[in-house]
C-alpha cells in the first residue's frame, strides 16, 4: 500500500468512518473516469481542486461536485486572497498527494477548505483516496465534517 493511500485509510479510520477504499482498474484521474469506474453520476464525484493562495503561498482546497467548475473569483473571495495555479510540487509538498489522486482528507498539513453544496444532494459520494487509481465512498455530510471544509458557494 502506498504512503498516500495508507494516510487516507488512517484518516478515515481515525474519524470512525467505515469507508471501503476501492482500486479502480480504469483509473480515476478525471471526474468522468471516476464516475464511470464507480458506476455513479459525475456529480457524485467529490473533486479535490487545489489552488495556491497568492498572499501566503499555501494551498487551499475546494471540494466540488464532479460536474461543477470552481469560479476563481468566488473562490478568491472566500479565501481572502487571489488564487493561482498550484504546481505539482507544491501540491505534493503540502498535501502529500500527486495530482489526480488528491484526497479531501489525510493531508500532510492542515489546509483551508470549502465544500460545494451540490454534493449534499446525494446519499453517497466518491472521493480520491490518495492515488489516481483509488476512491472511497462516503456520505457527503461525513465528508464535510471530517474534511474540515466550510460549506460555501464557489462554482459556476
Amino acid at each position: 500500500m502506498s504512503k498516500s493511500l495508507a494516510r487516507v485509510a488512517a484518516a478515515l479510520q481515525h474519524a470512525g468512518i467505515a469507508a471501503q477504499i476501492v482500486e479502480m482498474a480504469e483509473g480515476t484521474r478525471t471526474a468522468q473516469d471516476a464516475a464511470r469506474a464507480a458506476g455513479c453520476t459525475v456529480d457524485q464525484i467529490a473533486k479535490s481542486i487545489i489552488f495556491r493562495a497568492e498572499a501566503t503561498g499555501d494551498v487551499v482546497l475546494f471540494i466540488t461536485a464532479g460536474g461543477n467548475q470552481v469560479d476563481t473569483v468566488k473562490a478568491s473571495a472566500l479565501a481572502g486572497t487571489p488564487l493561482g495555479k498550484a504546481d505539482a510540487e507544491l501540491i505534493r509538498t503540502q498535501t502529500g498527494f500527486a495530482i489526480g489522486g488528491v484526497a479531501p482528507l489525510g493531508h500532510l498539513m492542515p489546509i483551508r477548505a470549502w465544500f460545494d453544496r451540490r454534493l449534499l444532494a446525494f446519499d453517497l459520494v466518491y472521493a480520491a483516496a490518495g492515488t489516481p487509481r483509488h476512491v472511497f465512498g462516503i456520505t457527503p455530510h461525513e465528508l464535510l465534517t471530517h474534511s474540515g471544509a466550510i460549506l460555501a458557494d464557489f462554482t459556476h
